[in-house]
């Protein structure tokens, strides 16, 4: 037990204490619209940074593993929207219509960046091409994701009105274009101060959470959901997340028969998904008072992928064998 509490996100004591804030103190009124305003430069920030951080060369400077990058993106923005409407469309009837939409949502994000690749470096594995997978991912999740949600979320009654395409280009995309058109002359500088940035980018997604869960208070959403359908979420998650490592690992070792390096980098890239562009994203083309139950099925996911890709991480780097990283 104190070995998995080690691998526990900090981060994830601020969301629970986040949510707790806006139970007790909901943003009303004249404060709900300043905090959602304030929220919606907190995405813009967001997604400027993602653009100054994120090397279009490092995306595309895998093109000698392209089999491993291809199956990184197949795993990202097909296994998994795969799973994701099979499991929507297994779950219980029980199981709130809104949980199942997050669950589905969740399954169309990019992968993470930072976790995937400081996971493939505690297993020995191939870094270089984890950096050029996650950043592609990302890069590219800009992008396809609202377009999946757009397509599959239809049946659902999701479908993109003109007002949210118009938030996505101009909250996601315009941002995230300008931080990638300045990365050239400040790229370095967002590199030399990336733990004060940390700070403010993980703020913003505090302010998202706070004003997500307030919506959620204020409209009495959250008497939708009890402990059975908490506990059968956990559940389905679990089951979501062994299904893509036990696919991931299949395919990697005895389908495509990639080295262990490589096979590290699509266990890791291709299993995981980004808190921190899923949030800012489900605000966007979520904006209703169901915002709160909709990205819960994420949260939980975010937490339960740390703690098993820390495991693996750990039980892949204590093989025998020479490092790869060495020298």
């Amino acid at each position: 037990m104190t070995r998995v509490l080690r691998f526990l996100d900090p981060y994830i004591v601020l969301m629970v204490a986040t949510m707790a804030i806006a139970a007790l103190l909901p943003a009303r009124g004249v404060g709900a619209q300043i905090a959602g305003g304030a929220a919606d430069a907190g995405i813009i920030f967001l997604f400027f940074l993602y653009g100054a951080r994120l090397s279009p060369q490092a995306a595309l400077g895998g093109q000698t593993h392209w089999r491993l990058q291809l199956a990184v993106l197949l795993s990202t923005y097909a296994l998994f929207p795969l799973l994701g409407i099979a499991v929507a469309g297994l779950a219980p009837q029980s199981l709130s219509s809104v949980l199942k939409t997050g669950i589905v949502f969740l399954c169309l994000l990019p992968s993470t960046v930072q976790s995937s690749i400081a996971f493939t470096s505690i297993a020995r594995g191939n870094v270089p091409a984890a950096l050029c997978a996650a950043s592609a991912s990302n890069i590219l999740g800009v992008f396809i994701t609202p377009l999946l949600a757009g397509w599959l979320l239809q049946r659902g009654g999701v479908a993109l009105s003109f007002d949210q395409v118009a938030d996505i280009v101009l909250q996601l995309l315009v941002p995230f274009v300008a931080g990638q058109l300045l990365r050239r002359w400040i790229g370095q500088w967002v590199q030399d101060h990336k733990a004060m940035l940390s700070y403010a980018d993980r703020g913003s997604i505090l302010l998202i959470i706070y004003v997500a869960f307030s919506k959620g208070m204020v409209d009495d959403v959250w008497a939708q959901i009890g402990l059975t359908d908490m506990l059968l979420l956990s559940v389905i998650l679990i089951g979501l997340l062994t299904t893509v490592l036990v696919l991931t690992y299949l395919i990697g070792r005895k389908l495509m028969r990639l080295g262990i390096e490589d096979e590290i980098v699509l266990l890791f890239c291709g299993s995981k998904k980004s808190l921190a562009s899923g949030l800012p994203m489900a605000t966007v083309l979520f904006p209703g008072p169901q915002l709160g139950l909709l990205i819960l099925p994420l949260m939980l996911f975010h937490q339960l992928q740390l703690v098993v890709c820390a495991i693996l991480a750990q039980r892949y780097g204590a093989r025998a064998g020479p490092d790869p990283d060495a020298g």
